[in-house]
């Protein structure tokens, strides 16, 4: 067997811990990082935050003994998280034809068990060298400068945004950032970063609406080597892994009084106690927070702590809607129109009038977010070199706002995928390809729609 260590991040997602323990034995041997996990429901916070090069994953858990419906669940969570993830299978002897179909929807291999440490181990290292091969072909994206270009807007609501934020930057105060779903308030927070004298350092971003009660202590401020039953080593909180950096905390509002204590008291203190430990590590870190809620009104009915909401927004910066900068719409489109027409290597490169106009009379919900969105599909499906407007809108936008917007952002997928699936004749893969979609959401996406 090879003894050759390779410099990656495995992850093994498994209900056994006889079989986590053997598989974490030999990998960790190979690979510079072996992570395990028991309990699939830690899958999205995991693979939102962490990269790993390889997941190992169980197809049947506790609750689905042997149908396989958790594995191919779960691998689709995974592809649609990070669409160029790894993910080997684990199956028993008699799931291969559904390991096939694993394959199928998307995993990069399959390994049986119990497994010949051998095989294990050349097909993990085959996904890793097969990962990092698609990963070299990709051309690196262009450096983010430390100006106001990072982020694009010219309207006059986002140029006070951008003074306010350059003029923050060169302080160590505490930011809040507010505003609606979609309208950049992470992008912002790393802007501030950018331009701080902690640039060269840490940017540890946190979503906080992901991470569980009783997750909270042991993902913020780490935890010790027995602490609890699953800490086997000993872990480095966010806090601290963003020393002399920056740490945004998104998503703010969704935690609970207990939890906003015991944030507070590390805010005040400067310093974490991990899990299972009673010595305080000192940390320096400027804080950014964001929350898309009225974090004033939620500490006026007391379900937000006033002295924290003091203590993080020494400045507050308010990002306006999408619908309130007009004149940053069609620089937005443009820039999200060289993106995709790069990565998706389209011929499209212009906007027609028309769609110019119903970008702007679009009320925009979704804000950035939708915009984005809108703009990478038409690219992918759109016939030529200039972008129309029945690309990018599937009925008109000013009716559009009067209706319902969950149900005008699903009519508009399900009509992008039935083009997509017409365009390539039914071909599942070329589809998706077309789509920038996995195999699994793609087929996911089919079964909700009825296509």
């Amino acid at each position: 067997m090879t003894t050759t260590t390779l410099p990656g991040k495995i992850l093994i997602v498994d209900d056994d811990m006889d079989v986590l323990r053997a598989a974490r034995l030999l990998l960790k041997r190979h690979f510079g990082q072996v992570d395990f996990e028991r309990n699939p429901q830690k899958i999205p916070y995991l693979v939102s935050n962490f990269e790993y090069d390889v997941i190992l994953l169980d197809m049947n858990f506790t609750r689905d003994l042997s149908s396989g419906k958790e594995g191919f669940e779960w691998l689709d969570r995974i592809l649609d998280l990070q669409p160029s993830a790894a993910v080997v299978m684990f199956t028993a002897y008699g799931d291969v034809e559904m390991a096939v179909r694993a394959i199928k929807a998307g995993a990069a291999d399959f390994v049986l068990k119990p497994w010949e440490n051998e095989k294990l181990l050349a097909t993990m290292q085959t996904a890793y060298n097969k990962k990092h091969q698609q990963k070299e072909k990709v051309a690196p994206p262009a450096p983010v400068s430390n100006n106001n270009s990072a982020i694009i807007g010219n309207s006059p609501a986002m140029l006070a945004v951008l003074d306010t934020a350059a003029r923050v930057a060169a302080t160590d105060a505490n930011v809040l950032i507010l505003g609606e779903n979609g309208t950049g308030k992470d992008m912002l927070a790393r802007h501030i970063h950018q331009l701080s004298h902690r640039s060269a350092h840490p940017f540890v971003s946190v979503d906080l609406g992901a991470i569980s009660e009783s997750l909270f202590e042991s993902e913020l401020f780490g935890h010790v080597k027995g602490a609890f039953t699953d800490a086997r080593e000993d872990r480095v909180g966010r806090f601290e892994e963003a020393n002399k950096g920056t740490i945004f905390l998104d998503e703010l509002g969704n935690i609970s009084p207990p939890l906003q204590a015991k944030l507070l008291t590390v805010l005040q203190n400067r310093a974490v106690t991990k899990v299972g430990s009673n010595k305080a590590i000192p940390v320096d870190v400027r804080l950014i927070c964001a929350t898309n809620r009225n974090i004033q009104q939620m500490a006026a009915q007391y379900l937000f702590r006033q002295d924290l909401l003091y203590r993080i927004n020494t400045i507050e910066i308010q990002l306006p809607p999408l619908r309130e900068r007009q004149e940053d719409i069609i620089g937005l489109a443009e820039h999200f129109l060289q993106l995709y027409s790069s990565k998706y290597k389209r011929p499209v490169n212009s906007l027609h009038e028309s769609l110019i106009q119903q970008l702007l009379q679009y009320d925009w919900p979704g804000n950035i977010r939708e915009l984005q969105h809108a703009m990478e599909r038409a690219v992918i499906l759109s016939q030529g070199k200039v972008l129309q407007a029945k690309d990018v809108f599937v009925k008109n936008p000013v009716q559009e706002t009067q209706l319902n917007t969950g149900y005008n952002l699903e009519e508009m997928e399900r009509n992008i995928i039935t083009q997509a699936m017409k365009k390539c004749n039914g071909n599942i893969t070329e589809a998706a390809r077309e789509l920038g979609l996995s195999r699994a959401a793609l087929y996911r996406r089919l079964e909700k729609y009825n296509i």
